[in-house]
């Protein structure tokens, strides 16, 4: 599963209604510290399909949800479980930064992961 791009009109049903914790990545295109992050989402959501649903708001084409998030600075990542955060961050983390600052125990790692945690 990709990272899903939530909007306004798919809002309710992709966060709120989702019955999956649901991990959303507040960015812009011209964030440096988002470009960073954002591999880091992709295996991530690739890594926790099925158990949590990943999505990204773009704050500039959707300033109303980053205002209903209080967002003030990005990247803001939130964790919504059951229609409420659980936990939040911002800035850069690695891998296993955003697994911790999530609350999650990480899956095991591959080969591939040992580099990059």
């Amino acid at each position: 599963m990709s990272v899903l791009k939530v909007t306004s009109e798919n809002y309710e049903r992709e966060i709120l209604e989702s019955d999956l914790p649901v991990v959303i990545d507040f960015w812009a295109p011209w964030c440096g510290p988002c470009r960073l992050i954002a591999p880091i989402i992709e295996q991530f959501a690739e890594d926790w399909e099925g158990k949590i649903k990943v999505c990204k708001v773009n704050v500039d084409d959707e300033p109303d949800l980053a205002a209903s998030y209080a967002v003030m600075s990005i990247p803001l990542v939130v964790k919504v479980d059951d229609g409420r955060i659980t936990a939040s961050f911002t800035g850069y983390r690695s891998r296993h930064g955003l697994e911790e600052e999530l609350g999650l125990n990480p899956p095991p790692l591959s080969d591939k992961d040992i580099f990059h945690r």
